[in-house]
């Protein structure tokens, strides 16, 4: 049975200064990277995926390296494009992205659109689930992407998906193949990741 695990990047280091897509992880979000490679170490994972942000590369090689599985990037796995208005100060963001998820078919700000995001991020996790096998892949990513994705998966509308339990990011979904779906209990934290319930799924599928 193919499984993939979608985890969205955790703490990034904030500079105003560089693009958004440019940010890297923290050393903190690197250490809690670092630890889910350990954790998976036992596991047989075939692939890790990121977009081509470079704070989801950081995770995506951080994984790579340490479980030995071959790193592949895919744009459209990254967040919804916010270049018209690039980096906006708290708490200003975040009334802008609750407009985001309420509005899915208007371009808030300028931003491309929750349903036009939703769309693209279905079709490159189609495309990971064809390439998956027997085996578990990871997907690092972020956590608007988690968001629509759950939305679909939930068969809810945008909005009214179940939510990552950590605002810092570092959450994650395990799912199955053919057709892509939801396979475990909901969001689970990467810090947690073994003690729960997903994990005994996870390997019984990866090891």
């Amino acid at each position: 049975m193919a499984q993939i695990l979608f985890v969205t990047h955790p703490e990034v280091v904030i500079d105003p200064d560089v693009p958004v897509p440019r940010w890297p992880l923290s050393a903190k979000g690197r250490a809690r990277m670092e630890a889910l490679a350990e954790a998976l170490a036992g596991l047989r994972v075939r692939a890790v995926w990121s977009s081509d942000e470079q704070k989801a590369m950081d995770g995506a090689e951080i994984l790579s390296e340490r479980l030995q599985a071959p790193h592949h990037v895919d744009a459209a796995l990254g967040e919804n494009d916010r270049s018209a208005t690039g980096y906006i100060a708290p708490p200003r963001f975040w009334e802008v992205v609750a407009e985001f998820f309420a509005h899915p078919d208007v371009s808030v700000q300028g931003w491309e659109t929750a349903r036009d995001a939703q769309s693209r991020i279905l079709a490159a996790m189609g495309r990971v689930a064809d390439e998956a096998q027997s085996s578990l892949t990871v997907v690092v990513s972020h956590g608007g992407v988690g968001q629509l994705l759950t939305a679909a998966l939930q068969n809810v509308a945008i909005g009214q998906e179940a939510k990552s339990p950590n605002p810092s990011g570092g959450g994650y979904l395990l799912l199955e193949t053919s057709p892509l779906r939801l396979g475990g209990d909901g969001w689970g934290d990467i810090d947690t990741i073994t003690t729960e319930p997903a994990w005994a799924k996870l390997a019984a599928g990866g090891a």
